[in-house]
């Protein structure tokens, strides 16, 4: 089989076309490449001379013009009696869309195509899109793609039609593997109490799932294309039902717990704190019995009160020791970047680090964690072309940690629920932000004031661990101990204040980019050994 490829008119444009070559190559066919700016006249001329099987036409400058070259050809084909060559086209979405129109040519890449659908063409074979092809569960997907980082992104509007329709646009966008599905309060609070469901505040916060059904038709729209992983976000209360109903119902790639929070410390349901934290803990095992990853979704929960840093490391660990202990085999470890916001990116990178280090001490045979990087949406503006920068430079700073799975947010979440067409264009940043940045890009963690910062967190953490310890079994698993750290102070956020579950007395500032806590007094920064031994003398 052999190919020609031209750039046509005065497009000087090649590039593309010669990737397309090197994959004909490799595909078996031998290729001649007739060089840039190739008028029609030029073209009719090689093929007569040269009687290739394909001809490879690229073309990326005004559409109008292309029209009228493709029309040219044409007619130089008809008036030299040619018709046994095949044509195929390469240009920019406003050109392909003429290509197509113009009746010249057999297939029209946009450069929106996999390698794979290109392959396939080069074959005579089409692309089958099965969810044999694309792994349906996390650990698999996760090992076909890395050191790419798989990509995940949470959706859901106000209405479970439009929910539905705008899962099946994702999914055939191809630009994510997970769909993190967001429910309304309502249904994370009261999905197996609709009695209890407040009408008015149908669709806040998500969407309104009100049976297993609504899942189920989520779950179906989405296969298609490269059938993404589906998961949840999990219920506020009986979290064990609904871990039961969504492995039932959309496969769930990984489950989703806090330790210590949906419960009466934040307000998202009515559970007693220590309740909470036993009906978390069983949820995990659940999960874990059923050998589905899990995340612990806990660190943040304290940074996003502005917790300082010490604490939030302390907990990253917390999290994963508790799952280690109930049974986990594959651990899901989110890294939420900017958060407090205006940490500074080495001493955010110095804090993920930290938790990095604490975590993944925890490696054995029976526990593997993977890594899971986020922007923090409360540092994004609402400046929408703003939030796009920062959402590409969230992303390249998270990805120095070599993450597994690169949780994408939404530029637009900080001033609207994220639609299908945003969601998208978010995706298709950070994948442009991955290409460039993926290899050989300079190692930022070699960074001196990064390690510094890493060690004394570390340092700072186990002091806080080492105080929850005394004088319990298991006291990192101990649903009491856990209370009354919260209750005495021990782990405490400024954002607590006031709150009759908790302490709430610490007071943090963003000082040199980290967050801090400080003496109330003197405004002077504290150690963790300092802030305990103020939390015993104010006990006294």
């Amino acid at each position: 089989m052999k190919v020609i490829g031209v750039s046509l008119g005065t497009c000087i444009h090649v590039a593309g076309l010669l990737n397309f070559l090197k994959l004909c190559e490799a595909e078996g066919y031998s290729s001649s490449f007739l060089g840039s700016a190739v008028s029609p006249e030029r073209l009719i001329e090689a093929i007569k001379k040269e009687r290739p099987d394909l001809v490879a036409i690229s073309y990326r400058l005004d559409p109008s013009v292309a029209e009228r070259l493709f029309e040219e050809v044409k007619k130089r084909l008809e008036k030299n009696n040619i018709s046994d060559v095949r044509f195929v086209f390469g240009g920019t979405a406003p050109v392909a869309e003429i290509a197509k129109k113009s009746g010249l040519f057999e297939c029209v890449f946009d450069g929106t195509q996999s390698i794979d659908e290109i392959r396939a063409y080069l074959k005579g074979e089409s692309v089958k899109r099965t969810e044999e092809k694309f792994p349906q569960d996390l650990v698999s997907r996760i090992e076909k793609s890395y050191p790419y980082p798989i990509l995940r992104h949470h959706f859901g509007l106000p209405s479970l039609k439009e929910t539905v329709k705008g899962a099946r646009k994702i999914a055939r966008a191809q630009v994510l593997d997970v769909l993190s599905l967001g429910p309304d309060q309502n249904a994370q609070e009261s999905f197996f109490r609709p009695d209890e469901m407040k009408p008015g505040q149908d669709g806040a916060g998500g969407v309104p799932l009100r049976k297993p059904g609504d899942l189920r038709q989520i779950h179906k729209a989405t296969r298609c294309a490269n059938h993404p992983l589906l998961r949840c976000y999990s219920g506020t209360r009986d979290l064990v039902k609904w871990a039961k109903m969504l492995k039932e119902t959309i496969n769930i790639a990984w489950g989703a717990v806090p330790l210590c929070w949906y419960s009466l410390l934040d307000g998202r349901s009515t559970r007693p704190l220590e309740e909470a934290i036993r009906e978390n803990q069983k949820a995990i095992r659940w999960y874990a019995s059923q050998e589905i990853p899990v995340e612990v979704n806990e660190s943040h929960q304290w940074s996003l009160r502005d917790a300082h840093d010490s604490l939030a490391v302390a907990m990253a660990f917390l999290a994963a020791y508790n799952a280690k202990n109930l049974g986990v085999r594959y651990y899901v470890s989110q890294y939420m970047f900017n958060t407090p916001p205006g940490t500074s990116p080495v001493m955010d990178l110095g804090k993920m680090l930290a938790k990095i280090e604490l975590i993944e001490s925890l490696h054995d045979e029976n526990f593997t964690t993977f890594r899971q990087v986020r922007a923090g949406l409360a540092s994004f503006l609402p400046d929408l072309n703003i939030a796009k920068g920062q959402l590409a430079a969230s992303g390249l700073l998270s990805l120095a940690l070599k993450p597994h799975i690169l949780h994408v947010v939404g530029y637009c979440e900080a001033h609207h629920i994220v639609t299908p067409v945003e969601l998208i264009e978010s995706c298709k940043i950070i994948h442009g932000m991955i290409h460039i940045s993926l290899q050989d890009f300079p190692d930022l963690l070699n960074d001196k004031r990064i390690q510094k910062r890493k060690k004394e967190l570390i340092i700072e953490a186990n002091v806080l661990l080492d105080a929850l310890g005394k004088g319990k079994s298991e006291p990192l698993c101990n649903p009491e101990v856990l209370t009354q750290a919260i209750e005495q102070g021990l782990l405490d956020a400024p954002h607590l204040k006031n709150n009759p579950h908790a302490k709430g007395r610490v007071i943090t500032r963003m000082i040199e980019g980290k967050c801090c806590a400080v003496d109330g007094s003197t405004g002077k920064v504290i150690s963790e050994k300092e802030r305990i031994e103020l939390l015993k003398e104010k006990k006294k």
